[in-house]
């Protein structure tokens, strides 16, 4: 009996070393299943965004007052239409894709977006573009139940039409408008059923008389028929008046009111001296009278150092209420220093007062405010998330498809991202952000001066040409990412690159470099941004303090002053499987 207990014991033990060695076995290759996995992509778990500018912690706003910008972060060139009670609202988005987002407000103050008008690769292909070419200042009309948005693709086609019976979509294919040498088109539909576009475009005869001269063209459409019906006609040469060598007169918008036709348009370049001024004529041809108070719109002649300043302000276009008040949209930009600004080109709005027949922007003179009152309209009771003010916004990736918020730079030809159980995963592949390509990069807008940006990653490192992380990006040659590596000795690090085209040519450099802990793929990464400095963290795991990596570190090569072009700072999750040579 004693030998048969012992026999069991020993037996026993056999069988307990077995199942032990089984059990880690089996966790063994299901932590290199999970690495072997997460070795394909780069793996993003959520992602955490949260506005931090100091005006909006200085300013209290009542229920009958609205925040400018309406639209914070890179929106410029908004165009605006009303179809019944609501209220339509696209930007320019160059070569982000997808392309030309599309909000709709019933209160012109709480804006929600609701798709985009260009969302497929048949309606229009990037590659090979830089980030400020493509999509240029479209136009939002709605005329007998169909919106029309009229666009430049520059470089890739020109001016075309898309038409839609819903506007969240789907947009059709583009209608291309061949024989037009210009950009900022314009649509507008007569009383009489006859539809004129308007455009820019090279001074008469192609000479110029000074460094930025143009004009403003319009002719005739046949929209049945898919072409131009008129011959095009010069309405507008140089801009409001050629003794002072007028430039850039651009962004042409027709409307008619009380018999006049009335024509607005930037003028003085899309930078510090940007305005909006207005012609009016009894034909849709004119002549064009010019009014005698313009600008409209400009902030180009106020103190340069004033406080909480808003400068750039034009690109407008005019939408009327059902109760006949008249409201604007224009760009304009939120500076930190010496037109200094890294969000790019913001959408704001104020309204139009008349007087004598002629259309003004409230206070476009004198400083913008960053609270104004609301619209005689309905306050809306949807459920919005907001697009102005301080707020936080974290995605936990948990739908079947990208929030709206999102973006590709150009056009994906392929599909190299998933949304699988509460995660992002992003294959890294053989495009780098050094080049002018759809590497795989998922970004969305700085929309504050003052902001944090947060990511988890888990990638699993293969070799030392592999890189993820999280890119403050402008351009291919201007931008900052934080991100792990393999470095030349096999050791995983986290790392700051920076491009800047005053330093080595925009080729990256490494600014700062930290091992760390191998026995993890996972990496929280963050981003402080404090207007002109940014100072990057990271942690290996949830528990754990920030660790900072590089502080105070000049983020003005964002800057569209630095960078140049005509877009904003994206903030996004990067990967590539030859980032490093």
């Amino acid at each position: 009996m004693q030998q048969k207990n012992k026999y069991l014991s020993i037996y026993d033990i056999i069988i307990l070393i077995l199942l032990v060695t089984l059990t880690y076995s089996c966790k063994n290759n299901s932590k290199n299943e999970q690495s072997v996995a997460y070795g394909k992509n780069a793996v993003f778990e959520w992602f955490n965004y949260e506005g931090k500018d100091v005006i909006y912690d200085t300013i209290s706003k009542t229920k009958d007052e609205y925040l400018n910008p309406i639209l914070a972060g890179f929106y410029p060139d908004p165009s605006i239409c009303r179809a019944g009670d609501k209220f339509y609202l696209i930007t320019s988005s160059f070569t982000y894709f997808p392309g030309i987002p599309i909000f709709e407000s019933s209160d012109l103050v709480n804006w929600k977006q609701i798709g985009h008008v260009i969302d497929r690769k048949e309606q229009a292909d990037f590659s090979g573009m830089g980030v400020s070419r493509g999509m240029f200042a479209p136009t939002i009309r709605y005329n007998n139940g169909t919106f029309y948005v009229i666009c430049t693709n520059v470089d890739a086609g020109g001016n075309f039409i898309v038409t839609a019976k819903n506007p969240e979509g789907p947009w059709s294919d583009p209608i291309w408008i061949k024989g037009v040498d210009g950009i900022d088109p314009d649509l507008f539909f007569d009383e009489d059923g006859k539809l004129y576009i308007t455009h820019n475009g090279p001074p008469p005869n192609n000479i110029s008389l000074h460094d930025g001269h143009r004009a403003i063209y319009m002719f005739e459409y046949d929209l049945e028929n898919q072409k131009i019906a008129s011959e095009s006609k010069l309405i507008i040469n140089g801009g409001t008046d050629m003794a002072k060598k007028p430039v850039w007169i651009e962004a042409p918008h027709i409307f008619k009111k009380d018999g006049f036709y009335y024509l607005i348009c930037a003028e003085g370049g899309t930078a510090y001296n940007h305005s909006e001024v207005v012609f009016r004529s009894k034909s849709v041809y004119g002549p064009y009278e010019v009014f005698e108070d313009n600008p409209i719109l400009t902030q180009r002649h106020l103190d340069p150092n004033r406080k909480n300043q808003i400068t750039t302000a034009g690109h407008a276009d005019f939408v009327e209420l059902p109760n006949g008040d008249w409201w604007a949209v224009f760009l304009g930009c939120r500076p930190y220093g010496d037109d200094l600004y890294n969000i790019g080109r913001e959408t704001f709005l104020m309204p139009v007062a008349w007087k004598n027949g002629w259309p003004t922007i409230v206070d476009g003179n004198k400083p913008l405010p960053f609270k104004n009152k609301r619209p005689n309209l309905a306050i809306s009771t949807e459920n919005i998330a907001p697009l102005t003010g301080n707020y936080i916004y974290k995605d936990d990736f948990n739908l079947d498809k990208l929030d709206y918020k999102w973006n590709f730079i150009r056009t994906p030809l392929e599909k190299w991202y998933e949304l699988k159980e509460g995660k992002l995963l992003i294959k890294p592949r053989k495009e780098t952000i050094h080049t002018e390509t759809n590497f795989s990069f998922i970004g969305r807008r700085q929309q504050h001066l003052n902001f944090e940006a947060s990511t988890k990653l888990t990638f699993h490192l293969k070799d030392t040409t592999e890189t993820a992380g999280l890119v403050a990006f402008q351009n291919e040659k201007q931008y900052l990412f934080i991100g792990k590596r393999l470095n030349s000795e096999g050791k995983t690090e986290v790392f700051l690159e920076k491009a800047e085209l005053k330093v080595n040519k925009g080729n990256p450099i490494i600014i700062a470099n930290q091992n760390i802990d191998v026995n993890s793929d996972d990496l929280y990464l963050r981003i402080d941004g404090k207007t002109r400095y940014f100072d990057f963290y990271y942690k290996t795991s949830e528990n754990d303090e920030w660790k900072l990596l590089a502080k105070d570190i000049d983020a003005s090569l964002l800057s569209t002053k630095e960078a140049k072009g005509f877009v904003g700072t994206y903030l996004a999750m990067y990967t590539s499987s030859k980032h490093f040579k």
